[in-house]
Formats: C-alpha cells, sequence, structure tokens
C-alpha cells in the first residue's frame, strides 16, 4: 500500500513506492516449449511471460512500421500526443511526445502480420477455447529520461474492451524491457478478485492504496519476447526513468462468441458510481 506524503508525487517516488523490482517473473523459452502445463499457471496465475517469439527481422519490421507511421504518413492510424503538436518542432521532440499509436492494424500490413502471428495466435487460442478475435492493437511508446507510467489497471475497466467473457491481452517488447525502464509489473492471481473499481487519478486506474504492491513481480522481456495476461489481471508499468527508449506492441483478443458488457453492467463492475467504494 503506497500513501504518498504530497499531493504530487514525483516521477521517482511512484516508482519507487508503488513498484518493487526484486520479484523477477518466470519466463517459457520459445513457442515450442509452451504447453498444457503453461496454460494451468496462466489460468491460475493471470499470466504467462514467453521470450523468442518474435525474431530479429520480424523486431526490425515492426520498428520500422512504427517509424514509417509516426514520422511519414500515419495512414489514418491514431497517434497520442502529451503536448501540443504545434510546440514540437524537431523528430526528437515529437518522439518524446509520443505515447501511444493505435488503430493501425487495417492500415499497415507489416503490423497486421504480427498481430495474425502464428504461435501468438495459437496461443491466445489455447487460453481461450476457441478463435480468437483481435479487438483492439496499438504501440506503446516510453521514451527515454522520463517516458511516463501507466498506473495499475485492469485492461477490462477500459469500455471497449469490457466483455462478458475474459479478453486475453499479449504485450510484445521491441526494446528489451528492463527493470530501469519500465518493463511491466503484475500482481500474481489478481485476475482472481474479479473486476475493481477504476478513479481518475493519473489515469482510469485503481486506487494507489489498494494495489497490494508487496505482490508485485516484475517482468522484464527481451525484444520479441511477449506477456501473455487475462484482461482482469492488475498490472501497471513505471516510468522509463532511464536513456533508454522502451517500445512495444499490444494487442487484445476475445473468444469469438464474446460479446460486450452492458453499459450498466460496466458501471457495476469498474465504477463507484453504484457501489459507493471511496479511494
Amino acid at each position: 500500500m503506497a500513501i504518498f506524503e504530497q499531493s504530487n508525487p514525483t516521477p521517482e517516488e511512484i516508482s519507487a513506492q508503488l513498484y518493487r523490482y526484486d520479484r523477477i517473473a518466470e519466463k517459457i523459452n520459445g513457442f515450442t516449449n509452451w504447453n498444457e502445463t503453461h496454460l494451468v499457471n496462466y489460468w491460475r496465475e493471470g499470466y504467462a511471460a514467453v521470450e523468442h517469439i518474435l525474431n530479429e527481422e520480424e523486431i526490425q519490421i515492426s520498428k520500422e512500421a512504427l517509424y514509417d507511421l509516426i514520422y511519414k504518413d500515419d495512414k489514418g492510424a491514431h497517434i497520442q500526443f502529451t503536448k501540443p503538436k504545434s510546440e514540437l518542432k524537431t523528430d526528437e521532440e515529437k518522439e518524446l511526445a509520443i505515447r501511444k499509436v493505435n488503430d493501425f492494424v487495417q492500415v499497415e500490413e507489416r503490423l497486421q502480420r504480427i498481430a495474425e502471428h502464428p504461435a501468438i495466435l495459437a496461443m491466445v487460442q489455447d487460453i481461450l477455447g476457441e478463435t480468437p478475435r483481435l479487438v483492439q492493437n496499438m504501440a506503446l511508446l516510453k521514451p527515454p529520461h522520463g517516458g511516463g507510467e501507466k498506473p495499475w489497471h485492469q485492461d477490462m475497466a477500459y469500455g471497449n474492451l469490457a466483455y462478458e467473457k475474459p479478453v486475453v491481452g499479449v504485450w510484445i517488447a521491441l526494446d528489451e524491457a528492463a527493470l530501469d525502464n519500465g518493463c511491466m509489473h503484475v500482481i500474481p492471481g489478481s485476475h482472481a478478485d474479479g473486476a475493481t473499481p477504476h478513479y481518475a487519478i493519473r489515469d482510469w486506474q485503481l486506487c494507489d492504496a489498494h494495489v497490494q504492491v508487496e505482490r508485485d513481480v516484475a517482468v522484464p522481456l527481451l525484444p520479441g519476447g511477449i506477456l501473455l495476461f487475462h484482461g482482469l489481471l492488475k498490472h501497471g508499468t513505471p516510468y522509463n526513468l532511464s536513456i533508454k527508449k522502451r517500445r512495444a506492441l499490444q494487442f487484445h483478443y476475445v473468444g469469438e462468441s464474446a460479446t460486450k458488457l452492458t453499459p450498466k453492467e460496466y458501471k457495476r463492475f469498474f465504477t463507484n458510481e453504484m457501489s459507493g467504494a471511496e479511494c
């Protein structure tokens, strides 16, 4: 539990108090070693980390595709900036201000191939027990020297991912995702807690004081490694305070039979509007 002494904690304070760095997730060495035991572990822990899914060529092609969307032609993809574009005069300033690129799969064939990667789809299908359907695609960028935190949250608390069956997230490291540049952190088994109210604080997030930081497990990954995770798993990423880039792709899949929650169900599960819960 983290309670900050001041109302506007610094990135360093947030990274130190809301995350721990001494417990590291075990990882599976490649798709060929994925098996029934790992599937059972996924359902118990809410996640599975698998190294060496993308090869060097696929990693490089993905980076080039992102570069082209950002600097040459977005092709209709959406790019989220942290500052007004009019203030960004150089490519470096532009890169430092980009947090997210999304909705690119239909316009960028190179990234569509990653979303349809046979090994990824095979593991997701094993988890879902039915044919996967892609429902969200994005690239998440943490530039050097302060790339922003993504506070602790559950992905299914975001309305576009609020389904009545579990969503599977696939987070793919394009750069090395390490302890010092904003790798993923998870609370093992927290998907079993079910839907939890979220609050608009630094983001749409879990209440800081309710995060069981003592259970945090970090998931550093090599380029081409992936994290498969349940849509209700509590997870977050601290600031990138290093000199290194941290670029990742993230896809979300549901089973072909899954349907969206109604607005009333969403409010009951993920907001305090109907429960009166306080942060």
